[in-house]
């Protein structure tokens, strides 16, 4: 079951299920007024599943999309693939042994990624920084938790990365992961009892520029040296999530130096199972 949020005629923000190129917008009410509400349930599928739909809406370039998410927190690891290690070594020598140490150690890298305010949903813009010279998308499984940081679903996550302020100094993470729409989401949730195997959460990723195709490359979950599950207890020492939360689980794919986001790029973000989230790139 995919489920999302939208803007209606009305302008007015509205939940859906997304079925067979139709988007059933969802009534929801006192029990239920939000999406965060359904997915905190102990089994969501049922609990949307014996709401009341209005009319389907056809699934086409009018449809308004906005990020899945509500109040929830955005969470990311890092460095949870082999490539994304190298990638992080290539960026200075500083960082090489931090990022080396990181790889092979039992507590995985967890950092905050965005509130959501600085979320943007399938076709709405994401930024590159302006004090930043190297940007790059970071395409990546999602997991979707409850409360109770259960996984209830995934989703697809673009990590945006400004690579020259966190290879200056690592401490300057936060400053390249963390700014007005870093985050992409979307553009539905797939909700699932059981998760699919890692094999098959297949990832591809596609940057367009002026019509042409200037990046294309792919990966698996398969690749990934962590566990979801791993991941999660790490993220919940400690830690309470009382509306939930998104943890962005890595990714396998980093464009190399020679490559950087420009604004008027669209960034292509394809999971196998889930679909695919589009955004273009804009900058201050």
């Amino acid at each position: 079951m995919n489920v999302t949020k939208f803007l209606d005629q009305a302008d007015s923000v509205r939940v859906g299920i997304v079925e067979s190129q139709q988007l059933f917008p969802l009534q929801l009410g006192e029990a239920y007024p939000s999406l965060a509400s359904l997915l905190a349930t102990e089994n969501p599928i049922a609990t949307i599943s014996s709401l009341t739909t209005d009319t389907p809406i056809p699934v086409d370039e009018s449809v308004r999309w906005l990020p899945p998410i509500d109040n929830q927190e955005v969470w990311a690891a890092g460095v949870t693939y082999k490539r994304s290690q190298t990638a992080r070594m290539e960026e200075s020598e500083a960082a090489a042994s931090c990022y080396d140490r990181v790889y092979e150690a039992d507590r995985p890298e967890l950092f905050f990624k965005a509130t959501p305010h600085r979320v943007s949903g399938h076709k709405q813009p994401l930024r590159i920084r302006k004090d930043a010279t190297w940007n790059v998308p970071e395409p990546e499984i999602t997991l979707v938790l409850s409360p109770q940081l259960r996984i209830v679903g995934l989703t697809i996550g673009n990590d945006m990365s400004s690579r020259d302020i966190e290879g200056e100094n690592p401490l300057y993470l936060p400053q390249a992961k963390c700014y007005d729409q870093c985050a992409g989401l979307g553009p539905w949730i797939t909700l699932h009892e059981n998760l699919p195997a890692m094999d098959e959460l297949l990832v591809d990723l596609k940057i367009h520029r002026k019509g042409e195709v200037v990046f294309d490359q792919q990966t698996s979950g398969a690749e990934m040296a962590r566990s979801f599950d791993d991941l999660v207890g790490w993220l919940g020492r400690d830690n309470t999530m009382p509306s939930g939360a998104f943890l962005m689980t890595g990714t396998g794919i980093v464009p190399s130096s020679d490559f950087t986001l420009q604004p008027d790029d669209v960034v292509h973000i394809s999971i196998a199972g889930i679909g695919t989230l589009s955004n273009p790139i804009v900058q201050a």
